[in-house]
């Protein structure tokens, strides 16, 4: 099993087969409007507007299981991240990360790729998971890790076909 045999639904409602991404780098991460991290976004997007040419796809996950921190609805999510961060990366419908209402590849990523002294539930908002070409988890980020600090992994992820 890899990353790339789950399903997700993007922000406007569509289906995305992460099997569609084959042979991408995915950086998956949990984010939320109002959240301390939420200027994490334009950091995320300047990754993204690095290394998608090279084969880096950012996915957005909005959750709001961390101190109600994403309350609004898709159109909220969309608008939100657009207006004051001008995220153009791949933003995907709000879902759960933690508990037995967890999305399918949160659960996975999880298991892949134990946190601080091996848990494996999501402590909060924007915990990053760098995912090779070959759809295994390279490594989890904490929240508070920059996107600016995860360039490193990212270019060997990328020079890794």
């Amino acid at each position: 099993m890899n990353a790339f045999d789950f399903t997700a639904t993007t922000l406007d409602g569509q289906t995305l087969p992460l099997s569609t991404l084959q042979g991408k780098v995915l950086l998956i991460v949990n984010t939320a409007s109002a959240c301390g991290f939420t200027p994490q976004l334009a950091g995320l997007e300047a990754l993204h507007q690095h290394y998608a040419t090279q084969g880096l796809v950012v996915m957005g996950f909005p959750c709001n299981q961390f101190g109600g921190q994403e309350p609004g609805n898709a159109q909220d999510i969309a608008h939100f991240c657009q207006r004051n961060f001008g995220v153009n990366f791949q933003m995907m419908a709000k879902i759960e990360v933690n508990g037995t209402s967890a999305h399918p590849l949160y659960r996975w990523l999880q298991q892949q790729a134990p946190g601080l002294l091996g848990t494996q539930a999501i402590k909060w908002n924007f915990t990053k998971f760098l995912v090779g070409r070959d759809g295994q988890v390279v490594q989890r980020f904490a929240p508070q890790t920059p996107p600016d600090k995860l360039s490193a992994a990212i270019e060997q992820a990328l020079g890794s076909n």
